[in-house]
């Protein structure tokens, strides 16, 4: 079942979600399969917590993986990966079905691998949901920060 903040930016916004059987997209290369796309099409929202306690979510496509390296030279300080509990407080989605729509206190990043796709697919807030968006979209509905933070 979608979130209702999540349902509430998809009508503002005029965007259809993609569901499908649960538990069927929690990785990039299932929901990829799932809809029909490119793995890369998939847009992955990866929660980080940065040494000051801060966390930054970044949305990249999802055949890349996150550079430590670019993150650190992005913000100023290191960062690690947020476990599941605290994806969920932070977020208030689980790892799998994470949406950067309807996100709050949290700075939200778009890497420029998603830029490559003319459609991209957010999760909706479950394990089995797809939103096709455009970059512009994703960018304007989130009010994120272009970023180049994958490898």
């Amino acid at each position: 079942m979608i979130p209702e903040r999540v349902k509430q930016v998809l009508d503002q916004y005029h965007l259809e979600v993609l569901e499908f059987t649960p538990g069927s997209t929690p990785t990039a290369l299932q929901a990829a399969e799932q809809i029909g796309s490119a793995v890369g099409q998939i847009a992955k929202s990866i929660l980080m917590r940065g040494k000051d306690g801060s966390y930054r979510m970044f949305v990249t496509a999802g055949d890349r993986k996150i550079s430590s390296g670019k993150v650190k030279r992005l913000t100023g300080m290191k960062h690690s990966m947020a476990d599941a509990q605290e994806t969920q407080s932070v977020t208030g989605f689980l790892p799998g079905g994470v949406c950067p729509f309807g996100v709050t206190k949290t700075a939200i990043y778009l890497d420029i691998s998603l830029m490559a796709y003319d459609t991209i697919y957010p999760a909706a807030g479950t394990d089995a949901s797809g939103v096709p968006v455009s970059f512009e979209q994703l960018m304007e509905i989130t009010g994120a920060s272009l970023c180049d933070v994958t490898v």
